[in-house]
């Protein structure tokens, strides 16, 4: 049986779970971006999400799914706009995109992703 790894662990999630060779990460906000534009703060969660990737030996050609929640799907082009230049091209992930209200209304998006090691 291959062990689980568990990484910044809360009473109610971790930051990343690492099982085989697939890491399941958190859901990703804005850090020092909160309350500009979407753009702003997709870069500033895809810069995250990068670093993340890379303190774990991985990198973006290798996520496997995205789920991106937005605030306000109006922002949709504006955020794909970042995220199309940050994809590796023809690396793509799965990918799934909705609406919804998020924690802090600060926050234009939240970005989960799965990745392989």
């Amino acid at each position: 049986m291959t062990a689980i790894s568990r990484v910044g662990v809360a009473t109610r999630y971790s930051d990343l779970v690492i099982k085989d060779d697939v890491a399941y990460f958190s859901g990703y906000v804005p850090e020092t971006s909160v309350g500009a534009s979407v753009a702003e703060q997709t870069k500033d969660v895809l810069d995250q999400i990068a670093q993340s990737l890379a303190e774990i030996g991985s990198d973006r050609s290798r996520i496997l799914h995205a789920t991106i929640w937005l605030a306000d799907m109006s922002h949709f082009d504006e955020m794909n706009a970042v995220w199309d230049a940050w994809v590796v091209p023809g690396e793509a992930p799965a990918r799934v995109c909705v609406e919804s209200k998020l924690a802090d209304p600060g926050y234009g998006l939240e970005i989960q992703i799965v990745a392989a090691l």
